[in-house]
């Protein structure tokens, strides 16, 4: 028997064999039917699904080693290959049609975003997708949605430059993210240089931080970002008004540049105007803004070098806020300090605190995290926790009362990871289901709308 050759027509029709069945009813003559399965079908951005084609004759008997032309009608939303391979390029709707002999049958796809990690800003979140694309959606008027314009979005867009990241960071006006060779990207404000690459211009797609240094962590804050190499030497770039480079002084640096100490830090993470770090045996240093007491040493003094968290609490991670900063230890008790207006420390004032407390109810978290005057936490079995701060409904509960002790979030879901933004809280499953809550006059809540949520809302996008 002799081999066919099958060729393509065109830019979006492409040509395949078709595959048969298998089975004793072989038919013969012109194709009469073309049947595309599945259909219809969902695939994740970023991801694949492969189609077939099964051709028939007029009494519905198989045809084998016919030609088929796939074809896509949004190759910006799914494409096909010759072979009825589909990939999901973006959220969104697309049909995909196999064509032989004039014949055609057709799958309409659906694809939805699995979202693997997300980062709220103070009126936007970025977000990476399976495969490591960014998306970013709400306000957008210093660029940090990266996605080449300075316009509000109200779901999820994706950030230019077709980057792939192992890590995104979302804080103030300004969001980076770290590929898996450790280079670092930022976009956004760049007022006092927080972008790192050595201007203080805004920028709207990703751009290069200088210096070469290669990160294993990033973290931004509202105007300066800090990153920790694998040695643990930790940089810090951006606003110094207060010393929350770490470097002793209080000029600011729109490159890398060293903190002062080289702790070697195993976690690094920024807050508003205060940085907070812990090495690897679990000793916690803070450095910045003190007016609050969020730097933990049990003064109000600003730093510009790391000062010890008073207690000698062994912390297995660090979280700091607006003006206030949490910990977690390895066995989930959590501790803040700082600003606690609002309750954000968790420990049923409203007084703040320059050492640490302990975070009432008895909860053992997996992770926590602070946000503008909000904190939450999740526990070993994905329940979902929120205090502080509740005057958009960031708390997540389904009513806008500030909270001094831990509430568990509205709607039963059980949350993976969570990011506490300024006034809205984002959080995403196992399964990759993002959803938000809390303000939303930018549309930070990704719903597609500009109204705000004291419950989760699925961000738009999604199978």
């Amino acid at each position: 028997m002799s081999k066919m050759l099958c060729l393509g027509a065109g830019l979006l029709l492409l040509a395949a064999c078709a595959g048969g069945g298998t089975g004793p009813a072989l038919g013969s003559g012109p194709v009469a039917s073309v049947t595309v399965t599945p259909n219809p079908a969902t695939v994740v951005a970023g991801g694949t699904l492969q189609l077939t084609a099964t051709t028939r004759d007029a009494a519905g008997n198989l045809l084998t080693g016919r030609v088929v032309t796939w074809a896509t009608t949004t190759a910006g939303v799914a494409s096909v290959s010759t072979t009825g391979l589909v990939t999901g390029v973006a959220s969104g709707y697309a049909t995909v049609s196999a064509t032989s002999e004039g014949q055609s049958g057709s799958a309409a796809i659906t694809v939805g975003f699995v979202f693997t990690a997300l980062s709220s800003g103070l009126d936007y979140t970025c977000a990476l997708i399976s495969g490591g694309a960014a998306y970013c959606w709400g306000l957008n008027a210093s660029g940090q949605l990266g996605d080449g314009s300075t316009t509000n979005r109200a779901a999820p867009v994706p950030v230019v430059g077709g980057l792939v990241f192992a890590a995104i960071s979302a804080h103030g006006d300004h969001a980076c993210g770290r590929t898996l060779a450790g280079v670092v990207y930022c976009w956004g404000d760049n007022s006092f240089g927080q972008l790192g690459d050595g201007t203080t211009n805004n920028r709207s797609a990703p751009v290069l931080v200088v210096g070469g240094v290669r990160f294993a962590a990033i973290s931004t804050s509202g105007t300066h970002t800090c990153g920790r190499t694998m040695a643990g030497t930790a940089y810090c770039w951006g606003d110094n008004s207060f010393g929350q480079l770490g470097d002793g002084t209080t000029t600011t640096q729109s490159s890398p540049t060293p903190v002062a100490g080289n702790l070697g830090f195993a976690g690094l993470s920024a807050g508003g105007n205060h940085t907070c770090g812990h090495t690897t045996a679990g000793a916690a240093y803070c450095w910045g803004l003190n007016a609050s007491g969020q730097l933990g040493d049990s003064s109000t003094a600003n730093s510009s070098v790391p000062v010890a968290v008073a207690g000698g609490i062994v912390f297995a991670t660090i979280s700091p806020g607006g003006n206030h900063t949490c910990g977690r230890t390895a066995v989930g008790v959590t501790y803040c300090w700082g600003l606690n207006a609002s309750g954000q420390l968790g420990d049923s004032s409203t007084g703040n605190s320059s050492v640490p407390v302990v975070v009432l109810g008895g909860h053992a978290f997996a992770a926590v995290g602070a946000g503008g005057s909000h904190t939450c936490g999740r526990t070993t079995d994905s329940t979902t926790y929120c205090w502080g701060d509740n005057s958009f409904g960031q708390v997540g509960d389904g009513t806008n009362a500030n909270r001094v002790t831990p509430v568990v979030v509205s709607g039963g879901v059980r949350f993976w990871g969570a990011s506490e933004g300024s006034t809205h809280t984002c959080a995403h499953t196992t399964s990759g289901t993002a959803y938000c809550w809390g303000a939303n006059p930018a549309g930070e809540l990704g719903n597609g709308s500009l109204t705000g949520s004291s419950v989760p809302t699925k961000v738009s996008g999604q199978p």
